[in-house]
């Protein structure tokens, strides 16, 4: 039941970007009005939709704890991705939202100087936001969760996005004052990059696509057995942040069906010592 402790663990760093959202959205959204920041602003915005996407997540992540029933024979762990790619819907339409936005203050001729308080407020936004994401990344690493993964490149996009807000505030402060709002125009491009990057991953994984070389070490380590002559076949899919494996080898035909069944028995247990594959199905031929 080692997965579904992970999954649970992985509800702190999802819950802990909730939290660093709602905090930051608010107070950039206030400093925004104040100082009047279109690049600030663009990037409050994107932390509102952040607050939904890591609810989403979230959901995913206590969706996929629930234990396997009638009709879900795998369990949930799938839940995880499609909290993935809904949260890219998300980002996608609010990155569209700030880009359209932006481009059209910037075809207009009467820029304003924004105040350096929201510079400030950028810059102490992404420290922030690059502790949340030094949190989630080696959380999301540990228990293998593709929806922490997702949420700590939402958190490490965010960092940027406000270092960019900060770049064209501060350029503003001496008469660029277009800086400002074409920051927030690439407030919006890289807001839709990170939508484009999780919605990839995410349908990647849906439609059963496996990393190669990871399953050349799957591989590997099943024909390194003593009683495995080849491996015929072998196949994986990605179910959640759960690996199922379908494998095919060839035993000694003069085995009885007790050896064969101890070899899969063995090499079940070794993939799931050395590569955290719980779910491996083993055909043996002659």
């Amino acid at each position: 039941m080692g997965q579904y402790d992970n999954l649970k663990a992985g509800e702190r760093g999802a819950m802990l970007s909730i939290a660093a959202y709602l905090v930051l959205s608010f107070i950039k959204l206030l400093v925004a009005y104040i100082g009047d920041s279109d690049a600030l602003l663009a990037d409050g915005l994107n932390n509102t939709t952040d607050v939904v996407a890591s609810v989403a997540v979230l959901a995913g992540l206590r969706i996929s704890r629930k234990p396997p029933d009638l009709d879900h024979k795998y369990g949930h762990f799938r839940a995880e991705t499609i909290a993935s790619l809904v949260a890219a819907f998300i980002m996608i339409s609010v990155g569209l939202h700030v880009l359209l936005d932006t481009l059209e203050r910037l075809m207009q001729p009467d820029y304003v100087q924004p105040d350096m308080l929201t510079g400030w407020t950028a810059i102490g936004s992404a420290m922030v936001m690059w502790a949340v994401y030094r949190y989630n990344l080696a959380l999301a690493k540990r228990i293998q969760s593709p929806a922490l993964m997702a949420a700590a490149q939402d958190n490490r996009s965010d960092g940027m996005v406000s270092i960019g807000a900060f770049i064209g505030i501060f350029g503003a402060q001496f008469g660029y004052y277009w800086l400002d709002p074409l920051a927030g125009f690439i407030v919006g491009v890289l807001i839709c990059k990170t939508a484009w990057d999780i919605f990839y991953d995410a349908t990647y994984s849906l439609t059963d696509g496996y990393d190669v070389d990871r399953l050349l070490q799957i591989r590997h380590t099943i024909v390194q057995d003593e009683d495995v002559l080849e491996v015929v076949e072998i196949k994986a899919r990605l179910h959640g942040n759960q690996s199922l494996v379908d494998v095919i080898i060839r035993v000694d035909a003069s085995l009885n069906v007790a050896q064969g069944h101890a070899i899969t028995e063995r090499l079940e247990k070794l993939l799931a010592k050395k590569h955290d594959i719980f779910h491996t199905l083993i055909h043996i031929e002659p």
